[in-house]
């Protein structure tokens, strides 16, 4: 059994870590309240009270073995102390194959109609948004598609495969790509509203930023390594330079090896699991590890929802941005506030048929994107201009 001497705030969120869970589980599971824990993050080095030294203590000796391993290796980390137990792994960098799905999305409005008559029909996502698909046509994707909601957005989303050496190499491709994808998605829309709309002037639309969906693949990561690899990969700025967009860089020597030694996680991170299988949700991606011959989620249920997801947020963003720029929002009668109350209630909603699995994936994706908030925030501001 570990014992801890003097338990501070950077041990409480140690434990939680190995724990693998939201802070507001983890203040569940201890009979605490969630600020406590918010608390801890904001002054780390502060000792924790003998009653919350004890509470601590007793959520140490529930932990699974595997967890107090983990708990132990990574406090010595912390301590700069050496793990002197033989047979505890140190999990380093290491190549592996991951596909990547990017995601950009871009608010036309009105000028999108002739682009939604063009496309494809494509069954509804879990948001229950109309949608037609029209081809990419990207030069260098695995597979490209240009995705169009009736209620204004269109959205490419790029399928590109890739191996890498590093996921820090794997970092830099992601934001060194953003720069010429996000161009390129702008052209790719203009052209084909020059089709759909001959002899109209048609400004390019620029999306405005990109969000990405992981799925690691050929590894040869334990489970020690696949964590950190996973928290990395839905976090890759901790990774890299980015002051110049135009020429990013590594962080620095070592800087992963460090992450992966320590056990890296994202304080806003939210882990989902699916059996064997893992995934964590962040503010700018989504990573997953599914196993095979195993009932888990697929990573196409994944992208399903985010293409709802991120054509909900471009299209709420638009309804915020006119309201701060001191205008009344105006939508179509179609797709005014009752609209997007329902797909609030879609997406937030369980299902019969929805697994558990599904749902916390589900619930972890709307808790860091930060959608429902900016749902509701639309709604008023639309019910307000519109009632």
């Amino acid at each position: 059994m570990i014992a801890v001497e003097q338990w501070t705030g950077e041990e409480g969120l140690l434990l939680r870590s190995v724990k693998r869970q939201s802070v507001r589980d983890f203040a569940d599971d201890l009979g605490i309240s969630p600020r406590t824990v918010s608390q801890w993050r904001k002054d780390p080095t502060r000792e924790c009270r003998p009653h919350m030294a004890q509470i601590l203590d007793a959520a140490l000796a529930k932990c699974t073995p595997e967890e107090q391993e983990a708990f132990r290796f990574r406090l010595a980390a912390l301590r700069g102390e050496a793990v002197g137990a033989a047979g505890v792994e140190v999990a380093r960098p290491a190549p592996c194959t991951v596909v990547s799905y990017k995601f950009l999305p871009v608010y036309l409005g009105e000028r999108l109609g002739s682009l939604y008559a063009a496309g494809a029909p494509r069954p509804s996502g879990p948001g229950g948004l109309d949608q037609r698909v029209l081809p990419g046509e990207h030069r260098t994707a695995h597979a490209s598609a240009i995705h169009v909601f009736a209620c204004g957005i269109a959205l490419v989303l790029l399928e590109e495969h890739l191996r890498v050496g590093s996921l820090t190499e794997l970092a830099m491709w992601r934001y060194r790509s953003y720069l010429t994808d996000r161009t390129w998605a702008g052209q790719r829309i203009t052209r084909l509203l020059e089709q759909c709309t001959p002899g109209a002037v048609v400004p390019s639309p620029d999306p405005e930023y990109v969000l990405s969906v992981y799925e690691m693949r050929d590894h040869s990561w334990t489970q020690a390594g696949l964590d950190p690899a996973l928290q990395l990969l839905t976090t890759p700025s901790v990774l890299v330079n980015r002051q110049d967009p135009q020429n990013i860089q590594p962080l620095g020597a070592g800087v992963e090896e460090v992450k992966f030694r320590d056990g890296w996680e994202h304080p806003e991170a939210v882990a989902f699991d699916g059996g064997a299988s893992r995934g964590v949700a962040g503010w700018s991606g989504v990573s997953y590890h599914p196993q095979p011959h195993e009932r888990a989620l697929t990573t196409s249920q994944i992208v399903a929802l985010e293409l709802d997801v991120q054509a909900l947020w471009a299209l709420s963003s638009h309804i915020l941005r006119v309201i701060e720029e001191g205008q009344d929002p105006v939508m179509p009668p179609p797709y005014g506030w009752r609209f997007l109350r329902g797909a609030y209630v879609r997406l937030t909603t369980a299902r019969p048929t929805e697994t558990a699995q599904h749902r916390v994936m589900r619930e972890a994706i709307l808790a860091t994107s930060e959608l429902p908030d900016r749902l509701r925030a639309a709604q008023d501001a639309l019910r307000d201009s519109n009632p």
